[in-house]
């Protein structure tokens, strides 16, 4: 049937709200492994997975850690492309691809 405008955006916002996925709640454990786990990126310069939560999604970044800001609180990656510049606090797992 006919649907209305106001009721066609509502159906595609709760389709979104069923695709977001949590944050995941991370420990101490796992904000030490990550540090570790960028330091030994930074040094040994090895192609590295960065996943991150950002606005209910995961989000896939691949490439060389050039280093890290704090005062911006960001990491800076090398992927094939470009230099990206992404939020530390986004970041939820670091895997040394190596």
């Amino acid at each position: 049937g006919m649907m209305l405008t106001k009721h066609v955006a509502m159906l595609k916002g709760y389709n979104q709200e069923l695709k977001r996925e949590p944050k995941p709640q991370l420990d101490e454990w796992d904000y030490d492994a990550i540090q570790h786990t960028l330091d030994t990126a930074i040094k040994s310069k090895a192609d590295t997975k960065i996943k991150r939560w950002k606005h209910g999604e995961f989000i896939y970044n691949r490439g060389t850690v050039e280093g890290v800001n704090l005062q911006k609180r960001e990491i800076e990656l090398q992927d094939p492309f470009y230099l990206l510049s992404l939020k530390i606090d986004e970041i939820v797992d670091v895997t040394i691809m190596d």
